[in-house]
């Protein structure tokens, strides 16, 4: 049966008192145990919601300075972030990029820390609508891939995923369309393979962008997709709990 990761991206939403009665509606759906959940949650939300979930959901933060410490104010190091109670962070999500000019090397600087500290990075590619229309779409997640990625030994591959997020599709509500995700999502398995051989290409590939019930079954059931990054929608328990239930669906037939 195949492993699906169904992964909630909250951005700067939710106070404690929220992320808490979220996560105790969300562990109470029987799709719960089915599938992968993960909450991306604000620093301040993640001891919150760690506590909460025992266990059951994956813990995330949503970035990280690559620096061990020092005096870099406003930002959170990976030491602080485990210590907060996160087991991942999202690497690379297209507003770090385009809202805040992080670029592939400065991720790949991120990507290095998290994987040496014991955190699990997802790493988030993906290119902007005038990309895609000047046919550049390969191009930008190749190089995106061979950058951000460069210097992931053999034995690291298992403790990542990429997160694959069409630019036009964050909170647009626009979807590429099933077969659009597939492709993009082929085309990075193949590099992931080129890049570290059979261990890298069996890194889990999600997709994210505008996700929602009505679009998750059909997107899960691409053979290369194997979860999804979930913006908006993730913010309702029964919304998220949903598209749980998609993944869980397509589990069973896959």
């Amino acid at each position: 049966m195949r492993e699906l990761w169904i992964a909630g991206n909250w951005k700067m939403y939710k106070t404690r008192a929220e992320a808490r009665a979220w996560v105790a509606a969300l562990i109470e759906h029987p799709q719960a145990a089915t599938v992968h959940l993960m909450a991306f949650a604000s620093a301040t939300l993640l001891a919150t919601v760690e506590e909460t979930a025992k266990g059951r959901i994956w813990v995330g933060a949503q970035n990280l300075h690559p620096g061990r410490e020092g005096a870099f104010t406003g930002e959170l190091s990976a030491r602080q972030l485990l210590d907060a109670g996160a087991t991942a962070v999202l690497i690379g999500h297209s507003e770090r990029r385009h809202l805040f000019h992080e670029d592939d090397e400065l991720l790949q600087k991120k990507v290095r820390t998290a994987l040496d500290s014991g955190l699990r990075p997802m790493y988030c590619i993906g290119e902007t609508l005038a990309e895609r229309q000047g046919g550049r779409t390969e191009e930008v997640l190749d190089r995106q891939l061979t950058r951000g990625l460069a210097g992931v030994g053999a034995e690291e591959w298992s403790r990542l995923w990429v997160a694959y997020e069409p630019v036009w599709a964050i909170g647009t509500g626009e979807t590429a369309t099933p077969a659009m995700a597939q492709a993009a999502h082929r085309f990075t398995r193949d590099r992931l393979q080129a890049l570290g051989g059979e261990a890298a290409a069996r890194v889990p590939i999600l997709y994210g962008g505008s996700v929602k019930p009505e679009n998750a079954g059909e997107l899960l059931s691409q053979p290369d997709i194997e979860g999804v990054l979930v913006g908006g929608a993730s913010l309702e328990a029964g919304s998220f709990a949903a598209i749980a239930a998609a993944g869980a669906e397509r589990q069973k037939t896959s």
